[in-house]
């Protein structure tokens, strides 16, 4: 079904529901969020649990049109408020560009797959009919990510309210009145189109204990977690279900027949976008020996980035990069002051003054230096030379450390491409792009939670669900 005949029924269904009792006002409220006094945010977890199993049930009850209403409405919210949630969230986490979060923002509202990706199917043959419907789990919690604070909440209550679920967040306490003021405009939205109070919900002071709880407790049926390795680990202990998006440190090869400038173009944008905070950005280029000169008179060419000499590298890392991954031991640890900060307040720490304009910077490397080896989620790019084709994808594998969560290539050789994919089996592979294309900004949906570790890749509504079989025996086939 294309795009445009899904957007002619969803619109039939909002014209149909909207005429009933309280349907108009989702399609006229304002959502500004701070006005919002109601019931998403609770004392205690106990009491969030509580109240989400009971607004489970009642979304469940009001059918699968009210629930396409509710998520139209949801998107509008998310909408109107991108720009908002954008810029508080750059504002408490010091993180990343506002204006990138913005995208993300409206990103995810626009992109994430709604009620449609849990459309029933069936089969029919000699002995009747089977069909197959994606039932919810019930209550899913969520653990939020400091860094996509706003864009993760819009996008995981997007996917799991169209699979029938309600949802419980975690909020990062370093991001949790941004995430906390985007969980309450979404759930406005959800009241205002009929839907039930604390459909999404969280505690009012997030805590350790509180996520411990949503790990532990039994009425939580499923958790999905987006974040670094080790609530990663603590969440794959949990007894339940879970949908874990882990760490990544994508590497991109450059070989010979690359188109220059372009590749040098497209891996500062994607290298630079929203100072490197995304799992998906590019954070080792691979280069190899004939391709060398012109990447590197690309890279000198373009504005946006500034080349550090090996001293001023070497002074960087010592700060930046507390303890290095190795290729034994990929789990490094970072300066939290650095993560996402602007390339010219990271260059300033060494003592340069670099334009506010340049938003990347990047310096030739031997293979195993800290930062080809370190997911360092800051604008700051190694870029280190390799003899040939074979070598660059053997050193891509190993920078890339068995996430297989995404990688990056620039080369016309289909050969080189396949060899590239194959070896690296990465959940997401951009082909001569910059990486966040592999996110849904080009061709396809969005997400902001990669499962990787456990296996969902780009996770979206039926990753939600549980599929559910019903047989009719001998009867209904029509042919």
């Amino acid at each position: 079904m294309e795009k445009s005949d899904i957007e002619k029924i969803v619109n039939e269904v909002v014209k149909r529901i909207s005429s009933g009792p309280g349907g108009s006002a989702a399609l006229s409220a304002s959502f500004p969020g701070e006005n919002f006094t109601g019931g998403p945010l609770f004392d205690t977890m106990d009491e969030a649990i509580a109240a989400s199993t009971t607004a489970q049930k009642i979304f469940q009850d009001l059918g699968v049109e009210k629930r396409i209403l509710i998520i139209k409405a949801i998107r509008e919210a998310a909408l109107s408020n991108a720009e908002t949630l954008a810029a508080e969230a750059q504002s408490e986490t010091k993180m990343g560009r506002t204006a990138d979060k913005i995208i993300k923002n409206k990103l995810a509202a626009e992109k994430t797959p709604g009620v449609e990706d849990v459309q029933p199917g069936a089969f029919t043959g000699d002995h009747g009919m089977t069909l197959i419907e994606y039932g919810p789990f019930g209550v899913v919690g969520s653990v939020i990510p400091s860094t996509n604070p706003t864009s993760t909440v819009i996008n995981n209550t997007l996917s799991i309210l169209s699979g029938g679920n309600s949802v419980i967040f975690a909020p990062h306490p370093s991001a949790k009145n941004c995430s906390l003021k985007a969980i309450s405009i979404l759930q406005k939205a959800v009241s205002s189109a009929g839907g039930p109070d604390a459909l999404i919900s969280a505690m009012k002071k997030p805590s350790l204990e509180g996520a411990e709880q949503l790990f532990d407790d039994p009425r939580v049926k499923l958790m999905a977690v987006t974040g670094g390795p080790a609530v990663v680990k603590r969440a794959m202990k949990s007894e339940k279900r879970v949908i874990a998006a882990g760490p990544g440190n994508p590497p991109v090869v450059i070989d010979e027949t690359a188109q220059f400038p372009k590749c040098a173009e497209d891996v500062i944008s994607g290298a630079s976008f929203d100072n490197g905070i995304l799992c998906t950005a590019e954070k080792a280029v691979i280069v190899v020996e004939k391709a060398w000169d012109n990447f590197i008179s690309a890279m000198r060419s373009d504005l946006r980035a500034f080349e550090l000499s090996a001293l001023q590298m070497d002074a960087l890392t010592a700060l930046a990069i507390k303890t290095p991954a190795t290729p034994e031991n990929s789990e490094g640890v970072v300066n939290r002051d650095f993560i996402g900060r602007d390339a010219a307040v990271i260059a300033s720490s060494i003592g340069l003054n670099v334009p506010s304009s340049v938003r990347l910077l990047w310096a030739a490397v031997p293979a195993g230096h800290p930062y080809v080896w370190t997911e360092q989620l800051m604008p700051v790019l190694p870029v280190t030379k390799v003899s040939g084709i074979d070598e660059a994808v053997e050193l891509a594998v190993a920078v890339e450390a068995g996430n297989r969560h995404t990688a990056i290539m620039h080369s016309t050789n289909i050969e080189n491409l396949s060899k590239m994919a194959r070896a690296m089996q990465c959940s997401i592979f951009v082909k001569n792009g910059p990486s966040y294309m592999g996110l849904g900004m080009g061709t396809g949906y969005a997400t902001l939670t990669i499962s990787t570790p456990t296996g969902e890749g780009l996770t979206k509504a039926k990753d939600f669900t549980r599929e559910l079989r019903c047989a009719l025996v001998d009867n209904f086939r029509i042919v």
